[in-house]
């Protein structure tokens, strides 16, 4: 298939990008490179020996997305572009609305008018809010997000929904990703956050590599095993592989599709941190801090859905997670400014 992938020099879509062109499918990027790097795509190629093709462009450049489509008959889109620092949408919510909805409605116009009326979304289990209940299935209904980045991922998940139901012949699928983290084995591309990071293993690995000087965990008095808060942290590969599976879905015509992807298994803050010492040898100093607004005390997936009905499951296991992390950030120490 001929594949459209917007933020593919990103964390995610990169690693998507790479089991695209593994899988044989022709993959195009388009990305304004707002928080991501060119040279992604160098190491795209070194890992497939296939270079897929690059715009350097904006969703929200109309003439740009109608030039792209007008010029390829793309037969899907994966749509991972837009700006994801949670803390940053709480102070800039009018970017984030802007950037990431308007953006996407341009998106999803120049698709509806070139005839590609099928799209994978990266979205979020923050659609879920504080959820109902634990383990969280698709049925879970969507609660109240915490923050504008969230409720751009469900606003946008109700966009396509409301295409979906106004013209059938679009077939959607919605994956909810739990917390990705980890790196392709190689160790040539991972997680490179601009600034500090807003996510818990690019700040482990920043403190193991000398960068920052100590990991800050938020709370210690959750209901949880050990106090600090559960997430379901799924390697990067294996969301990636998820997103191939789905791709037979809008082949068969799935019309809108709903999936989790995650383990179906909760760590706490301090398991990842015992997790990353005793697959690496490193030592990460932590210090307690106060809670932070919205955060909740476990967040974990029920996955079995994709299991039946994409055949996709989790392969790989939180010391996997840890240690390609870590050989990409030992690797790559000042991200791809190496």
């Amino acid at each position: 298939m001929k594949i459209l992938v917007t933020g593919g020099t990103g964390y995610i879509g990169s690693h998507t990008v790479v089991e695209l062109l593994t899988e044989g499918h022709e993959v195009t990027i388009l990305d304004n490179l707002s928080n991501s790097d060119e040279r992604v795509v160098d190491r795209i190629e070194a890992i497939t020996k296939v270079r897929p093709g690059f715009v350097n462009g904006d969703i929200r450049d109309k003439e740009t997305l109608d030039r792209i489509f007008t010029d390829t008959a793309y037969d899907a889109v994966i749509h991972f572009a837009g700006l994801k620092a949670v803390g940053e949408s709480v102070q800039k919510p009018l970017m984030y609305y802007e950037n990431n909805i308007a953006g996407t409605l341009n998106l999803l116009k120049s698709m509806g008018e070139n005839g590609c009326k099928n799209i994978i979304f990266s979205s979020s289990a923050t659609v879920y809010g504080t959820p109902a209940f634990v383990p969280i299935t698709e049925e879970c209904p969507k609660g109240t997000c915490t923050n504008p980045y969230g409720w751009t991922k469900s606003m946008i998940e109700q966009i396509m929904t409301d295409l979906y139901i106004s013209d059938n012949e679009w077939n959607v699928v919605l994956l909810r990703y739990f917390n990705p983290i980890g790196a392709h084995e190689s160790g040539t591309i991972g997680e490179n956050p601009n600034g500090i990071p807003n996510n818990l293993m690019p700040y482990v690995t920043q403190v193991a590599v000398g960068r920052l000087k100590e990991l800050g965990v938020f709370g210690n008095d959750y209901n949880t095993h050990d106090g600090t808060g559960v997430r379901d942290y799924i390697h990067v590969v294996d969301l990636a592989i998820g997103h191939v599976k789905a791709l037979s879905k809008l082949q068969a015509g799935s019309g809108l599709s709903i999936y989790n992807l995650g383990t179906g298994q909760g760590y706490s803050v301090l398991d990842i941190v015992k997790n990353f010492e005793e697959a690496t040898g490193v030592k990460i100093p932590y210090v307690i801090k106060p809670r932070r607004p919205g955060d909740i005390d476990e967040c974990y997936a029920d996955p079995s859905k994709a299991e039946k009905e994409l055949g996709w499951k989790a392969e790989r296991g939180i010391r996997e997670m840890c240690a390609d992390s870590w050989r990409w950030q030992k690797n790559n120490p000042n991200g791809y400014d190496d």
